[in-house]
């Protein structure tokens, strides 16, 4: 049966309407799909979460995952060491330096839908002080903590402590907890246990899921009080090998990678990534070993010569590294006086000839390639003046194992990074009689009086020169050389902006809450 004339018109005006709604319907597709894949950000972890307990574990890769879900009552901004107010709006110091007021921001809802207070901040600083915890140090000087209102937070201390802010704003600084899980989930261990994989902060991500060994994910907090994040979920796979990460990256299967990229390809990247760098406060430094040849002044002025970092940096960091100006990190102040090395190659070749054959062995702190790189450079520069030295990677934490050790290294190679901002940190994390990075266990009761004296002095102009003067004593008695203040480094595909880099948090902690696209 044959169709009319205005049926078969009719067929047709169906038929191209058919196939126009089609052709929108794949626009549309088209159009969506980019849409919400730039609304995923993929970034790598090299290792596991050992924990996510913001007060338990002193997690190095993983901050990022960590301060995005959680928050403080303050922290620094992105690219300085400047503090600026979190969940706290603003804040008070009394003239003794004793009492800190902090006034929080109103409004701001944990995860769970409990409603932040100053009650909740309360128990969570007091969890992070009194229950014995990885991270209980960072409130040891607080002698109480108490709420004096619903939006107001006091903090006493025993003693004036200048760094306190740092030490709050630290990227391994007090966060707040909702207090309604930590009493769902107290099973006798202040919910230690629960918390090593979930969690439930203020910050402008969710945990959504935790796969040990395989990916994290983070998803956009729906009603988080700030400034609403671009990305909606952030995927984290666990790629430990770098080679990897590389060719993931290469291939489009993620974003980033953020750390440890080779400094050699780093100028011949393919066209589609690029590179964002940041000062940082990873510096590169030596500790020398007691009874070692560089116990020897000669000596150590010969070696001192041949390891300058001045003529070596650029082979090892390109452009990406700074010369140390102090034992105390470039970002921390500027010192009026910058640390300096010898220079006469001819006078270290003679006092090396003098003394015959002098050996030294090198500790590298890890595997990762950049010890690799500054201890093949320094070892061919000392075999310039005749003294032979060898290198071997220590076996994980046996850095902290050293003291007292008649077979250790004779210099240990590592990065001296604080974990906070202030020179005092610094001091009592690495140099100090009981600073717990003190590898060898060298004393220097004339420098330590400086850094005490440093420690309550309100005046961070005077506090500094103090900090500079026992940096050079010191550097001066060879039991610590800074070396190199390297940047953070980051690869990543074309567009990525504000990647948040903080000069304290250890390299590639992109923060997710700034990040875009």
């Amino acid at each position: 049966m044959q169709s009319s004339s205005g049926e078969r018109t009719a067929n047709r005006s169906t038929s191209n309407l058919r196939i126009r709604v089609l052709g929108i319907l794949l626009g549309l597709l088209v159009l969506v799909v980019p849409v919400h894949a730039q609304e995923v950000l993929r970034v790598p972890f090299s290792g596991d979460i050992g924990t996510f307990d913001p007060d338990n574990g002193f997690e190095i890769g993983s901050l990022s995952a960590i301060n995005n879900v959680y928050e403080g009552l303050v922290e620094y901004e992105p690219g300085s060491t400047k503090i600026v107010g979190l969940l706290a709006r603003k804040w008070d110091v009394s003239e003794d330096g004793l009492t800190y007021t902090f006034h929080l921001v109103e409004g701001v809802k944990f995860h769970d839908g409990t409603p932040l207070d100053a009650a909740a901040v309360v128990k969570s600083l007091e969890r992070r002080r009194d229950r014995g915890l990885v991270l209980s140090y960072f409130l040891s000087n607080v002698k109480e903590i108490r709420a004096p209102d619903d939006n107001t937070v006091v903090l006493a201390l025993h003693s004036p402590q200048a760094s306190l802010l740092d030490s709050l704003a630290s990227p391994w600084g007090p966060k707040v907890i909702s207090p309604t899980a930590l009493e769902a989930h107290d099973d006798g261990d202040f919910a230690t246990k629960w918390l090593n994989e979930h969690a439930v902060g203020t910050g402008p991500f969710k945990l959504a899921e935790f796969r040990r060994a395989e990916r994290y994910t983070l998803e956009r907090t729906g009603d988080y009080w700030g400034q609403k994040p671009f990305f909606s979920r952030i995927e984290i796979p666990v790629i430990p090998d770098i080679s990897q990460q590389i060719l993931k990256l290469q291939a489009g299967e993620i974003d980033v990678v953020p750390k440890n990229y080779p400094i050699a390809q780093l100028g011949n990247l393919p066209q589609d990534l690029e590179i964002t760098a940041e000062p940082s406060m990873t510096q590169f430094s030596l500790f020398t070993k007691p009874g070692s040849p560089l116990d020897n002044p000669e000596i150590r002025r010969a070696v001192l010569t041949a390891i300058n970092p001045v003529l070596w940096v650029k082979d090892a960091f390109g452009k990406y590294a700074s010369i140390s100006k102090s034992p105390y990190q470039n970002m921390m102040f500027e010192p009026k006086q910058p640390i300096s090395f010898p220079t006469d190659f001819e006078a270290a070749r003679a006092a090396i000839a003098r003394h015959g054959e002098v050996t030294l062995t090198i500790g590298l702190y890890s595997a990762a390639p950049s010890y690799g790189r500054i201890s093949d450079l320094m070892m061919a520069q000392l075999a310039l003046i005749g003294v032979k030295a060898t290198s071997h990677i220590l076996p994980s934490g046996a850095a902290y194992a050293l003291k007292g050790k008649a077979d250790a290294p004779d210099i240990l190679l590592t990065i001296s990074s604080p974990d906070a901002a202030n020179p005092d940190n610094q001091a009592t994390a690495f140099f100090t009689k009981d600073a717990p990075a003190n590898f060898y266990g060298r004393v220097l009761l004339e420098a330590d009086a400086l850094v005490d004296k440093a420690r309550v002095l309100p005046d961070v102009a005077a506090a500094n020169a103090l900090y500079e003067e026992s940096g050079h004593m010191y550097f001066n008695a060879g039991y610590f050389i800074p070396l190199v203040d390297a940047d953070d480094v980051v690869v990543h595909v074309k567009g990525l902006k504000d990647l948040g880099l903080r000069p304290v948090y250890p390299p590639g902690n992109i923060d997710f809450g700034t990040v875009r696209r």
